[in-house]
């Protein structure tokens, strides 16, 4: 192994250990503003680890939508809400099963997959090496990856762009509907 590849193996595993450790105090801490503070930081650490594999479009969307926007609709929320978390009135057992039960059927569910990166996957036998041939020819992008998002995939690329959009307005809506009037506005109108 050459020295690159064990330093981005560093740089992996400690972006792994800090994810890992920013989960746990995201579900241990009662202070919903730290929560939103801990889940911004958690989109930037897989934004970052995106990045050591190579997918900045992905790390960039990460970074984006996941820490910016995000933390930022969930500050929003909190402005109208309370800072402290409820102590739950329920048990943990039932969704501690919940999510063991999950975990179990998505884990079950990869066991008939092909082994991760090998040269005979179907992407690797088929769809890969129809794009990596077709790009340059048809779009003309060196980046193959931002060529399939913006032309191949561009109608769905779209479309994503327009759920986030409408979901921030759908946010932005129902935040600006439950302030009450002032009563500055109340005096005005009177005085007309």
């Amino acid at each position: 192994m050459t020295a690159n590849v064990i330093g981005i193996a560093i740089i992996d595993i400690l972006l792994f250990t800090f994810l890992v450790i920013t989960a746990i105090a995201i579900v241990r801490v009662r202070n919903l503003f730290a929560v939103a503070m801990l889940a911004g930081v958690f989109s930037l650490l897989s934004a970052g680890l995106f990045v050591t594999l190579d997918a900045m479009d992905v790390a960039f969307t990460e970074a984006a939508v996941g820490a910016g926007i995000s933390t930022v609709l969930m500050l929003g929320t909190l402005a109208l809400t309370v800072r402290e978390e409820k102590p739950p009135s329920h048990s943990v057992f039932l969704p501690l099963l919940v999510c063991l039960v999950t975990g179990a059927a998505l884990i079950y569910g990869t066991l008939d997959m092909p082994p991760f990166g090998a040269a005979d996957n179907p992407i690797q036998t088929h769809v890969a090496p129809e794009y990596l041939q077709r790009t340059p020819e048809e779009i003309g992008i060196p980046n193959v990856v931002a060529a399939v998002l913006a032309s191949y995939r561009g109608f769905d690329t779209m479309g994503e762009v327009f759920v986030v959009f409408a979901a921030l307005v759908g946010v932005l809506l129902l935040l600006g509907a439950s302030h009450p009037k002032r009563d500055d506005d109340v005096a005005d109108r009177e005085k007309e």
